[in-house]
């Protein structure tokens, strides 16, 4: 019997949230068939985005507490460490060292740290992992808490180097990727390492501002050209990472 679940777009990590009309985005996802990792980047934000997808098949929102909101959001890392035990997904979660969220950074590291070690205590938890200027402190997290072990972390666009993409490779980490980032050299430089079976693709939208949820055929453009692959079966191999992460 054709199973449904395992046709039509992947997106590994979005804001749906953060449309005007949120619930035109779910609905349009599931419309779609798009299989959807709805980020939030507070705690607060979880409830709403939760009762959307509760009733929805594609879609599945995550905890959040992002790392350039901790300045305003610390506070709020007891709602996390309560709504955490009702879901399988967290994210987005992470380290920012950019100029701009520098001053927050020990604040962000104790943050990122206690996130982790909830995620590794409790077990089964798929993580979107938000990482600027930060891939080698990320991956010690990750090691030193142990959620590598008990979790499945994804690397939402991961820019490192070789060594660094291959210490996330042998930590059991994923990748999800966008067309923006695959343009420049270090996105290609990843699809050279890392195996089609740890690729998730992502549109990060609205961020990606002319990228709406679910728009990733440039993405998969790019990563059949990569891996010297026809359009139909990286949709597929895609398709097929996402369902054992969010289905299994």
């Amino acid at each position: 019997m054709w199973d449904e679940s395992r046709t039509g777009p992947v997106d590994f990590h979005c804001h749906l949230d953060l449309y005007q009309n949120m619930e035109a985005e779910y609905a349009r996802c599931e419309a779609e068939r798009c299989l959807t990792l709805a980020v939030t980047t507070t705690p607060k934000a979880f409830a709403r985005n939760a009762e959307m997808a509760r009733t929805r098949r594609f879609a599945h929102a995550a905890l959040g507490m992002h790392p350039q909101l901790v300045a305003q959001r610390a506070p709020e890392l007891s709602l996390f460490e309560e709504l955490v035990h009702s879901t399988r997904y967290v994210g987005e979660v992470g380290l920012d060292a950019g100029r701009r969220f520098y001053p927050s950074f020990e604040r962000q590291k104790l943050v990122f740290e206690r996130v982790m070690m909830l995620c590794a205590k409790l077990g089964d938890k798929v993580i979107s992992i938000h990482s600027v200027r930060t891939a080698r402190q990320v991956l010690d997290v990750i090691e030193r808490t142990g959620a590598h072990r008990t979790c499945v972390p994804v690397l939402h666009w991961f820019n490192a180097s070789g060594s660094e993409i291959r210490r996330a490779l042998d930590l059991g980490c994923y990748f999800s990727v966008n067309e923006q980032m695959l343009l420049v050299p270090r996105g290609q430089n990843l699809l050279e390492t890392v195996p089609i079976e740890r690729i998730l693709t992502e549109t990060d939208a609205p961020f990606q501002s002319d990228k709406t949820p679910g728009d990733v055929l440039g993405a998969i453009r790019l990563i059949a050209k990569a891996y010297g692959a026809g359009l139909p079966d990286v949709k597929d191999r895609i398709r097929q990472n996402a369902t054992e992460l969010l289905i299994g």
